[in-house]
């Protein structure tokens, strides 16, 4: 069975809420216990100052997000468990990434686009308070995830516009320098991707309606009794489509459970009542972590020490690679021109044939080479995951055109042989 990298991060500009929980954090760390799946959860410090202003806030909030995801079963010793701001490597990868992302694109962003016309119906300049930060927020979040070429990214509803930002990004860095960026692809969970909050709306920290996970008991209770719920008395039955109450309990209950509650929607429950079912539901499930949460607290040497052994462990993939960006982009040691010079003359060209990977509206995955001048050598017919067309690219780069003979039934045309040989022998030459 493959491996597949799942990748994820939360903003360090506020506290943990349920809503995290149940959308990122939970399923998550689920994920990371699976034997074919290798994770990457990072605090994302440096989106956080794109929303505020506060370094003690943003260092508080990475405190108790970090002390979250490890209350929540987090093992730090399987998983790599970082700080954004500790892998040097991901700004250095978002100038490349900006070099070929279109403005264009970065103009259809959901968070650019609410601000311009927010301001628009004030009457005042469209980019009136946009910060250059917001508007590349898009190619930090693609650098985040390209950088540990993540199959999967495990985001809201409302995130899904990122992730395909990323995709457009990586296909167009793979077109102009060659493969090296796996197209991820959203993962959701439907029942739980957005939650309410305390009156209705999405819960988050924009609309001040959340409920802080590690709350105590005490005061979850109390947010828990104050959300808003309609006018129907006791007896008279209620609908659990649009319910906050019963959309928070259904992400937190078993199915045998949601349809009892349901059922007991039906006949008429008191809305005191339903509340107290989600209240002692909800404290159920966390309490046991909130105890761990709170220990870890009160030590965050601890917590410092289990972001740098993770941040060593992602450097040990980002450096190299990113030396591998460099090089391709042409970020090289000049000792490489001078030898290169003196073997071949000065304005002999040195650009190597390239493959481009891209997605057909079936859904399959699809790859191009192109030789040094554009001219297409060869055309695959549809894979079923970026993943299997990654590694027949992969194939022929380094079995030069042995790779051909057990990919014939998937590709779909083939230039003449000589060029074609030409070209995967300078690949492969190129690679060893």
């Amino acid at each position: 069975m493959s491996i597949q990298r799942v990748l994820t991060g939360i903003t360090t500009s506020g506290t943990p809420h349920l809503g995290n929980y149940a959308g990122a954090v939970r399923p998550t760390v689920r994920a990371s216990r699976l034997a074919n799946v290798e994770s990457f959860y990072f605090l994302a410090d440096y989106h956080a100052l794109i929303k505020t202003g506060e370094p003690a806030r943003v260092q508080r909030s990475t405190l108790e997000i970090a002390a979250t995801w490890l209350a929540c079963g987090l093992d730090p010793e399987k998983v790599t468990f970082y700080r954004q701001s500790d892998i040097p490597e991901i700004p250095e990868l978002t100038w490349l990434l900006t070099c070929v992302t279109g403005k264009g694109l970065l103009n259809r962003a959901h968070a650019y686009k609410a601000s311009v016309d927010k301001n628009a119906a004030a009457g005042m300049d469209p980019d009136h308070g946009v910060t250059a930060g917001l508007f590349m927020y898009p190619v930090l979040m693609a650098a985040d995830i390209l950088m540990f070429n993540a199959h999967q990214v495990p985001v809201g509803r409302d995130q899904i516009q990122h992730i395909e930002m990323a995709r457009d990004i990586a296909a167009s860095f793979n077109h102009v320098y060659g493969e090296h960026f796996t197209l991820p692809e959203a993962a959701i969970e439907a029942n739980v991707a957005t939650l309410p909050g305390l009156d209705g709306r999405k819960m988050s920290k924009s609309y001040d309606n959340t409920i802080p996970l590690f709350t105590p008991r005490n005061q979850l209770r109390k947010l828990i009794m104050g959300i808003v719920t309609d006018s129907r008395t006791p007896g008279q039955p209620k609908d659990t489509e649009g319910s906050a109450l019963f959309q928070l309990y259904q992400a937190f209950a078993s199915a045998e459970e949601t349809t009892a509650f349901a059922q007991q929607y039906r006949e008429g429950i008191a809305w005191g009542d339903a509340k107290e079912q989600l209240f002692e539901r909800l404290d159920r499930e966390i309490a046991p972590m909130r105890t761990v949460y709170d220990e870890l607290i009160q030590n965050p040497a601890s917590i410092e020490r289990s972001l740098k052994m993770g941040a060593e462990k992602a450097r040990a993939v980002a450096t190299p690679f990113t030396a591998r960006l460099r090089n391709a982009v042409g970020l090289r040691s000049l000792s490489q021109v001078a030898t290169a010079t003196s073997a071949k003359p000065a304005n002999s060209k040195t650009t190597l044939p390239s493959f481009k990977q891209y997605r057909e509206e079936d859904g399959r995955f699809h790859f191009k080479m192109l030789d040094a001048q554009g001219q297409l050598l060869l055309q695959s017919h549809g894979f079923e995951s970026p993943k299997e067309a990654g590694l027949a690219i992969g194939r022929l780069r380094k079995d030069g055109p042995a790779g051909l003979t057990p990919l014939q039934s998937h590709l779909a045309y083939q230039a003449d042989e000589a060029p074609l040989v030409a070209a995967l022998k300078e690949l492969q030459a190129a690679a060893e």
